[in-house]
């Protein structure tokens, strides 16, 4: 594993002294650091990150700041989706290092006051999945098939799928199988790879071994669980056609194959689970729009927390940015629930380059920072994001994501935000790993944006991402559940917390007078009491 840097850092918002003013629960304002740990840190050389690789950084996000962290799937997998296709979901994969180094990495997290969660994937399994494979040996019409959505085919011989469903990562959302006998026969739905195929959520086994999993995991002292797909699962009976047509990477509400009325009985069968372990925390990922529809999915008995994209899909304007926060806070109001802010993930993209790249990218990226975590409720970094890191354009050759090849090679997929993070060094694989053969290539113009460099230069996106974390788990200015609109013009949001926080975002083209108050962070320096364009600022008063 790469060598550590061991110069003392200052006490951040992770030390318990920092963490005892926080109300209770414990997730309601914290700040959750998603680790793609693929892309995090390698230990062993291989060009893959690993659970040891994150243990090894602790220290980094303890001294960032971060209250938990999020990581993406480590259970066995064939990784055609990376991870998110599960052969064993109470295993982890060795991969990434096996069950020994994940149990490492749980108590290395606890003893430095860092909560844990890990994915779950209930909407689906690997074709790996014992359960798939006797569904394939079992024949049509076997109890083992009841799992799964078997069809039969429409059309002259069933030669047509049973519905004209889409794949989220493009084209059909059923794939036919040949039977033991050696005849084409049944279809099964399969909503994102064909190696993944859905669970019908109406077999009672199927939440039995659900919850297997979720007492597995939290009585090895995980802290929660982010839900993939959390507005998925339910089927609506009888499996109809979609009215319209449905986009590769995106869906609407009013989509049959997501959404669902039945859901909400599974969350709360879920949430019956969870409430067992106090503490634990669900958090999903739900993907829907209508503010009222959002909030059915957090009501007390459902899910603790739910991802709302609106802020992360907003483009770089004050009238986008305030309806997504006004929208998103009255959606969480709707349910009395704690509202979540997000700007990227391992799906969604990296906001530098979504901002326009480049330096101006960067700038608006940090003004957005300081607008999310200005926001009362829970926040999700993305790693990379606090080394303000952008998007990479990756030739053809290296692209893994199967969105690539089921799109017929014209979606590019996620792979250009998934890039491993440069720790150190002049060159790739920048401390990442000891390998040059990174899992994805590393540009090789990134030494400036290096760990090791950022955390140098008091001026950097790390360090002021570092201050901006520090300042809103010390300070009584960020205390309060809701925020008071200022009047601002037009290309300007400016927003004030209960505890005397005001944050000014400037997204127009000319500088923007600071409101009253002491000045305690800007994304750009301030020039004679004016906040620049393409930035923010935190006032106290």
């Amino acid at each position: 594993m790469p060598a550590q840097r061991s110069e003392p850092w200052p006490m951040g918002p992770g030390s318990p002294r920092a963490r005892a003013r926080r109300p209770e629960p414990w997730w309601s304002d914290a700040v959750f650091y998603q680790v793609y740990p693929r892309s995090f840190a390698d230990s062993n050389g291989d060009g893959v990150g690993d659970l040891d690789g994150i243990t090894g950084r602790l220290r980094y996000l303890e001294a960032l700041g971060v209250d938990a962290i999020w990581i993406n799937p480590v259970t066995v997998s064939p990784m055609a989706d990376h991870g998110y296709d599960v052969a064993n979901p109470r295993d982890i994969d060795p991969l990434f290092g096996g069950m020994s180094a994940f149990d490492r990495l749980i108590a290395a997290a606890h003893r430095r006051g860092i909560k844990v969660t890990m994915d779950v994937v209930p909407n689906h399994t690997s074709s790996a999945h014992p359960w798939f494979q006797a569904a394939l040996i079992d024949g049509p019409g076997g109890a083992a098939r009841d799992r799964y959505f078997f069809r039969d085919g429409r059309g002259t011989g069933g030669a047509l799928p049973p519905n004209n469903w889409e794949s989220v990562f493009g084209g059909p959302a059923w794939t036919r199988v040949v039977e033991p006998d050696g005849t084409l026969g049944q279809w099964y739905l399969h909503l994102f790879d064909t190696e993944q195929p859905d669970l019908n959520w109406d077999h009672p086994e199927v939440f039995d071994d659900f919850e297997k999993t979720l007492r597995f995991w939290l009585e090895r002292g995980v802290d929660g669980f982010r839900i993939d797909v959390a507005h998925g699962m339910a089927k609506p009976p009888g499996l109809p056609d979609a009215r319209g047509a449905t986009g590769v990477l995106r869906h609407t509400d009013d989509d049959p194959r997501f959404n669902r009325p039945q859901v909400h009985a599974i969350h709360r069968d879920i949430r019956a689970v969870v409430d067992d372990y106090p503490g634990a925390v669900t958090i999903g990922e739900v993907w829907v729009r209508d503010n009222a529809r959002w909030a059915e999915y957090v009501r007390p008995d459902e899910l603790h927390l739910g991802f709302n994209f609106r802020l992360a899909r907003a483009e770089f304007s004050a009238t986008a940015i305030h309806d997504a926060v006004h929208n998103s806070l009255r959606a969480a109001a709707l349910a009395g629930a704690t509202p979540t802010w997000t700007l990227a993930n391992h799906d969604v993209g990296r906001e530098v380059t979504r901002y326009g790249g480049g330096e101006l990218g960067l700038r608006r990226a940090r003004a957005m920072a300081m607008v999310m975590l200005g926001l009362p409720g829970a926040v999700f970094l993305y790693n990379g994001q606090e080394l303000g890191l952008p998007d990479v354009d990756l030739p053809d050759e290296v692209l893994q994501d199967p969105t690539w090849k089921r799109s017929g090679y014209t979606e590019r997929g996620r792979d250009r935000c998934r890039v491993p993070i440069p720790w150190s060094g002049e060159g790739p694989p920048f401390g990442f790993s000891t390998s040059a053969e990174t899992w994805l290539p590393m540009p090789a113009d990134w030494a400036g944006l290096t760990v090791e460099k950022q955390r140098a230069d008091g001026g950097s996106t790390l360090s002021f991402f570092r201050r901006a974390l520090q300042l809103r788990s010390g300070r009584a200015e960020f205390d309060g559940d809701d925020i008071e609109w200022l009047t601002a013009p037009r290309t300007a949001v400016i927003f004030r917390r209960p505890g005397g926080l005001v944050c000014a975002l400037n997204a127009g083209k000319r500088p923007l007078a600071l409101p009253d108050g002491e000045l305690i962070l800007a994304s750009t320096a301030s020039v004679d009491g004016q906040l620049p364009p393409d930035s923010a600022a935190w006032l106290a008063t």
